[in-house]
């Protein structure tokens, strides 16, 4: 391979990098025993969050902010992509002892 064509091969490949978008993350959240957990997250918007509730009543993630607000079934998981960056305080509308935080990155 000619020098040329080899830098023209490696410029290549650095863009073809650049272009790759960044994977999304999937991260879990588990409400169990009257519990959420973990109680502070960092995520990104695109990352989807696993709502995940182990105990036997229903819960709700609702941001005090209404950016969102997810109700999970018992012995269930529901998913949702985050939209919007900000620390988002949120609880659970049936058990408002139950709360947490996200803070999102844009």
């Amino acid at each position: 391979m000619s020098p040329g064509r080899h830098l023209t091969t490696l410029v290549l490949l650095a863009l073809g990098a650049l272009a790759v978008p960044a994977h999304a993350a999937t991260i879990q959240i588990v409400m169990e025993n009257l519990v959420v957990s973990p109680a502070e997250v960092s995520a990104k918007v695109g990352d989807t969050i696993e709502w995940i509730n182990k105990d036997v009543l229903a819960h709700t993630a609702t941001a005090k902010n209404g950016d969102f607000d997810v109700t999970i079934a018992p012995k269930k998981t529901v998913t949702s992509v985050l939209s919007k960056a900000g620390t988002v305080d949120y609880f659970c509308r049936y058990h408002p002892n139950m709360k947490a935080v996200l803070k999102i990155a844009p």
